[in-house]
């Protein structure tokens, strides 16, 4: 029944809406601005054709990634890109999660997604989906027997990445930068109004996927594991989308000077965009603590939601 309410809402517009996130996590809901991922250009889609391969058309997308935000969603996108049979969307299109997109409708999204082969699957990316309150249901809507993938890491070196990503925007935009535990901490208390905290309650955002979609047909990738040994976690991708094995070690290369796993496939060899595998500083060990103790129990809780555990700690 959401499923069908939802769609009937898709073809209402909402041009005054403006693109929030609102996340209910009990403590009261706040306005999200989003930043949108750095190097978006698939390196499979920079040259974009006059007109379209013969055989092909654009279709919805049969899997989408979810998110979430700094865990791992873009690696994920170009690692999967390396199969024949994926066709990866070169943008983060915002149209679940954003009120002015979805108002445009589904035509409009459609012709966003890249041009496929038949035998081909669709993937789109858009990390803000995974904490959209909205998200799930409107997903639902297009396509309730959709396959979904989402990117997790450690949620507390989620934060750290997370406040990481907004101070070298900050700076490159000669923005004032405030350092990360006067973010962390509020009048001696940690501050969980933080944004950056906020996206890391995966149980909050889990719960409502799991209103509208049953486990199954999430696959939750550890983007922890994909950053040391990328090869094991793709093939784990490849199963759930059903695609036969086409990744393969010599897919990946890593490279010292970067500090992480690049990408060799059709002669090329690419690494992610430079915003990607920034140092992180050096936080307050007390401060770090107090993050820690607070994500525990949000923690447990994803882990029974989820029915797995993670070594995050």
């Amino acid at each position: 029944m959401a499923c069908l309410l939802a769609s009937a809402i898709l073809l209402v517009l909402q041009t005054n809406a403006a693109p929030p996130e609102l996340i209910q996590a009990g403590i009261g809901l706040t306005l999200e601005p989003v930043d949108v991922d750095a190097g978006l250009a698939l390196n499979a889609s920079e040259d974009v054709p006059s007109s379209p391969p013969p055989g092909t058309s654009k279709r919805a997308p049969h899997s989408i990634i979810i998110g979430v935000r700094k865990g791992g969603t873009r690696a994920l996108l170009e690692m999967l890109d390396i199969h024949p049979e994926v066709a990866a969307a070169a943008t983060e299109v915002h149209f679940f999660d954003w009120d002015e997109n979805y108002a445009k409708g589904f035509e409009w999204y459609r012709e966003l997604m890249p041009y496929s082969y038949p035998h081909q699957i669709t993937v789109e990316k858009t990390p803000g989906y995974f904490t959209s309150p909205l998200a799930p249901e409107r997903i639902c809507a297009m396509n309730s027997s959709i396959k979904l993938l989402l990117i997790l890491r450690d949620p507390a070196e989620r934060v750290i990445s997370d406040y990481t990503q907004v101070y070298f925007n900050r700076l490159e935009n000669h923005k004032p930068v405030q350092a990360i535990e006067n973010l962390l901490v509020r009048n001696g208390a940690l501050n969980i109004r933080y944004k950056a905290i906020q996206r890391s309650l995966y149980d909050v955002h889990m719960r409502n996927w799991l209103r509208h979609f049953p486990l199954e047909q999430v696959h939750i990738v550890d983007g922890d594991a994909l950053i040391r040994d990328p090869l094991p976690e793709l093939q784990k991708v490849e199963r759930f989308l059903n695609l036969p094995p086409r990744i393969v070690s010599s897919n990946f290369y890593f490279n010292q000077t970067k500090g992480f796993y690049c990408i060799r496939s059709d002669g090329r060899e690419r690494c992610l965009h430079e915003s990607k595998g920034r140092p992180h500083p050096a936080v307050n060990s007390t401060v770090l603590q107090q993050l820690r103790s607070f994500l525990q129990e949000h923690n447990r809780t994803f882990f029974r939601l989820v029915k797995r555990t993670f070594n995050w700690q």
